[in-house]
């Protein structure tokens, strides 16, 4: 009697926690915003995801150290229509560094590598030269992994398929084929903090030099195994993968990736393909190493060190409760992964579009639903550069004239006070080639924000672009004027020099 009882009990648990998730997918689903009281409608996600122009969404929900549910939305391509699945790989860009550090800080604990010193004691093939800008302060390992090296190149563009592919050093040097610059001294290491991905190549490196493995390799045998992360894979070219459950990466215009996604030999940096379910084994595993229960990879002692030194990671404290995260992106491919380090919880959201804001708007959805501690749930304004987007290609003038409407009409509703708005648009339509479009659009900006010398730069170099010299010059020195200290601006107006001259 006791065992029936017991089975019974088990049973209505079960299907109360079962309820429970149905029931937090389709409030997710269906008004993804429904934490935001600001907001006078219901959007869905599928409204959201078309809103951003993006075409696949892969979710993977955690709670109390677990997996609670996982989902996957959309096409992963539009031409084959092919729909997305959990097990749909995507480029996972920058996160690619969280797993790399797991590779180099498990040299530092087996005694390979130090986390100090001048990194130029484990380098073989190649040396950093450093420069009067180091000012004879060495590099170590823990100012690459913290991007607190002070060194250049931020990120990487990635390669067509077909197209050369430069080895690591000459990335380094910033040589053919290589279309980066050198990595090379901005200022002293340990000065303050300065994101290069640059850096993080030069840990690829170090890792190859001191193992003597292929990068790929040693990653895949010392970290992806261990964490059971068997779909995933630093190789670029990803030549050992079935091309059908790779995604295919679109741009903020919702443009196919010509050869439907880069290669990046960058790959500490940038060159992970993986699947939410695998990094959910990555962020869990972190999550019970930081409290003494689990040991796969790094020891608690060195993976608190590694949270709280942000050594492949980026740690927020809110109000004490404190999270650890990171976000990627690729050409075509944007994703991120937030995790508490003490209570369970957290998300990994991969996409293969170019919009960071609905990656926003699902993790504040998900941390309402999980009543994630202290997470700040922050009302956002509309985008009006994305509410105006779609007319912009079709006309650029009506497109103008519809945000001179709802700025009008519909002030409170939208943001008109980030100039990042209107400049991220200009851009967007300068990559696609729509040159004169995107003219307007910055000196519907510069209009906007007469005081800013961002503003100013970036129609000037749209009109670089259209060879517009003069144009182009007086806008740079209108960046000088509003910015004495601008090296970007006194770069281009001796570029502009040399272009009136030839």
């Amino acid at each position: 009697m006791k065992k029936v009882n017991l089975i019974i009990l088990l049973f209505l648990s079960l299907n109360t926690f079962a309820q429970n998730v149905n029931d937090k997918i389709k409030l997710f689903e269906n008004d993804l915003n429904h934490w935001d009281k600001s907001k006078n409608k219901k959007w869905t996600l599928k409204e959201r995801m078309a809103l951003y122009n993006t075409n696949a969404v892969s979710i993977v929900v955690i709670k109390d150290y677990k997996v609670e549910w996982v989902k996957a939305y959309g096409y992963a391509d539009i031409s084959e229509k092919r729909s997305v699945t959990p097990q749909t790989l995507f480029q996972a860009a920058s996160i690619s560094k969280s797993l790399n550090s797991l590779g180099v800080l498990k040299l530092v604990e087996q005694g390979k590598l130090g986390l100090d010193g001048d990194i130029n004691t484990y380098l073989k093939t190649w040396k950093f030269p450093y420069d009067s800008l180091a000012k004879g302060r060495k590099i170590s390992i823990g100012n690459l992994l913290s991007h607190t090296a002070g060194l250049s190149v931020g990120g990487f563009a990635g390669y067509e398929k077909g197209q050369d592919l430069p080895t690591t050093i000459e990335t380094l040097n910033g040589l053919i084929p290589s279309n980066s610059n050198s990595v090379r001294s901005k200022f002293e290491p340990g000065l303050k903090f300065q994101y290069s991905g640059g850096g993080i190549t030069i840990t690829q490196l170090i890792l190859e030099n001191v193992t003597g493995e292929k990068y790929e390799d040693y990653v895949k045998k010392n970290v992806l195994i261990p964490l059971g992360m068997g779909n995933s894979s630093f190789n670029q070219p990803p030549t050992q993968m079935n091309e059908n459950i790779l995604a295919t990466g679109y741009s903020a215009s919702g443009k196919e990736i010509n050869g439907k996604y880069h290669i990046y030999p960058e790959k500490a940096a940038a060159g992970l393909w993986t699947n939410p379910t695998d990094l959910a084994k990555y962020v869990i595993e972190t999550q019970l190493s930081l409290l003494g229960k689990s040991n796969k990879i790094l020891s608690q002692e060195m993976s608190v060190k590694r949270i709280e030194n942000n050594l492949g990671v980026f740690l927020y404290n809110f109000d004490g409760a404190k999270y650890f995260k990171h976000s990627g992106g690729n050409e075509g491919f944007v994703c991120h992964y937030i995790a508490s380090t003490e209570d369970g919880n957290g998300i990994v959201v991969m996409t293969n579009g170019s919009s960071t804001k609905l990656i926003g708007e699902i993790v504040s959805s998900i941390a309402s639903l999980n009543t994630w501690k202290n997470y700040p749930l922050e009302p956002q304004k509309e985008s009006v550069s994305l509410t105006i987007t779609k007319e912009c290609y079709r006309d650029i003038d009506r497109g103008i004239e519809l945000y001179k409407k709802l700025k009008k009409n519909n002030r409170e509703d939208y943001n008109f006070s980030n100039e990042s708005e209107l400049n991220m648009l200009g851009y967007q339509l300068l990559k696609d080639g729509k040159v004169a479009s995107a003219i307007k659009i910055f000196s519907l900006n510069v209009a906007e924000f007469p005081s800013s010398a961002n503003a100013y730069d970036s129609r000037g170099e749209a009109y670089f672009n259209k060879k517009e010299y003069s144009l182009s010059k007086s806008d740079y020195l209108k960046v000088l004027e509003l910015d004495q200290s601008n090296q970007n601006a006194k770069e281009m107006l001796l570029k502009i020099e040399k272009a009136i001259g030839k």
